[in-house]
């Protein structure tokens, strides 16, 4: 049971050391409505030692409830194989803990049951836990973004610990239910729009299963002297100019095309029809090129053919195809491939660039040179 607020002495447990005047009369303040709330001593010994206090009050909230559960319990609760669970809980990226320790919440339960009920609707193993691993990556960089984001905006000078930990409780307390609200919708805004785009004909349907593969248009364009940009930048800096090129990636597709990832300083673009990749690769290189002199220029490969998709990704040769052929652009111009330019000749103006040997790709493979038809 908790140790009643009344019998803690903070200071001989040396909670308040290091805190003076009106610092020291916050932190003991915050100290105890946590223990007021039920937070064991030795959970504030470690907050305080681990210098995270003032996360206490907005960790709680996240967590959801101050009941706790153990792994095993979780599973039983749940009606699920505690190992499924475990595999569940690795592929999103948590880190596991002994199957006695009591740390999960009536969330984790909740959580839990969605899985079983996954399960039972027919949604295979594999496809769930590769949904989780693309869902634990995706989760990982948004709470990052979340939380540098909060900690700017809800910080003050000034602030005292009990504070700070007000605000960011009040703060976790309202935006939360409006970003899981956010998720939601743009989850399904992503989802209704692929769907529009997809073909699910007769031998998709005979055979039980959606197509193995899909024939799509993948192009990456990348930034020219990106190596030699980040010796020269400061860490910010530079974090800044690959937080430019989302920026301008996200600005330059449309349904269907899709931005599928960011890998440093490169995009990759991939869409069901080579015209509008073409389109929105020529729209990115011309976009990063009027952007001045402060920003790298793009160059961009496109290819076309039969790739598979997983989590969200696409594997196969054109993807491969695609990152060689970017290798070999020059500095703001895109480069097609033989099956891309055969299929649009007339669309675009094309030079023929020659037939280069690319890394890792058999034979030789013929380039063309894409540009906009002068109007």
């Amino acid at each position: 049971m908790p140790v009643a607020t009344t019998e803690i002495d903070f200071e001989a447990e040396g909670l308040l050391a290091g805190a003076d005047g009106a610092a020291r009369e916050a932190r003991l303040r915050l100290l105890r409505e946590l223990a007021g709330d039920g937070v064991e001593l030795e959970e504030l010994r470690r907050a305080v030692t681990e210098d995270r206090l003032v996360l206490l009050p907005v960790e709680r909230v996240l967590s959801g409830g101050a009941e706790r559960f153990t792994p095993i319990e979780v599973a039983e609760r749940a009606g699920i194989e505690l190992e499924f669970l475990k595999r569940q809980w690795r592929a999103l990226g948590m880190a596991l803990v002994d199957d006695d320790e009591p740390v999960y919440t009536e969330r984790d339960v909740e959580a839990a049951q969605r899985l079983r009920l996954l399960r039972e609707a027919g949604v295979p193993d594999d496809g769930v836990l590769e949904t989780a691993r693309l869902l634990g990556m995706s989760m990982s960089q948004l709470a990052a973004a979340n939380r540098r984001l909060i900690a700017d905006a809800f910080t003050q000078e000034g602030d005292t610990e009990y504070d700070v930990a007000k605000r960011f409780e009040a703060a976790a307390s309202a935006l939360m239910p409006m970003i899981g609200d956010s998720l939601g919708y743009v989850l399904n805004l992503h989802l209704r729009e692929q769907i529009r785009h997809d073909a699910f004909g007769l031998a998709e349907l005979s055979g039980g299963r959606g197509a193995l593969a899909d024939d799509i248009t993948v192009c990456f364009a990348d930034m020219v002297g990106f190596t030699r940009l980040g010796e020269a930048l400061e860490p910010e800096a530079l974090g800044t100019v690959t937080g430019r090129l989302g920026e301008l990636a996200a600005e330059a597709v449309e349904p269907p095309v899709r931005l599928v990832k960011l890998i440093g300083d490169a995009a990759m673009l991939v869409g069901p029809e080579p015209g509008p990749v073409l389109d929105a690769a020529l729209d990115l290189v011309d976009a990063a090129d009027a952007q001045g002199e402060d920003f790298p220029p793009l160059r961009a490969g496109v290819a076309s053919g039969s790739a598979i998709p997983r989590g969200g990704d696409w594997y196969g040769r054109p993807v491969n195809l695609a990152s060689r052929v970017t290798t070999v652009a020059r500095p703001g111009s895109v480069l097609a491939t033989r099956e891309v330019h055969d299929a649009l000749e007339d669309a675009y103006a094309w030079s023929h660039a020659g037939a280069r040997r690319l890394k890792g790709i058999e034979g030789s493979v013929r380039l063309y040179r894409c540009r906009r038809r002068a109007e």
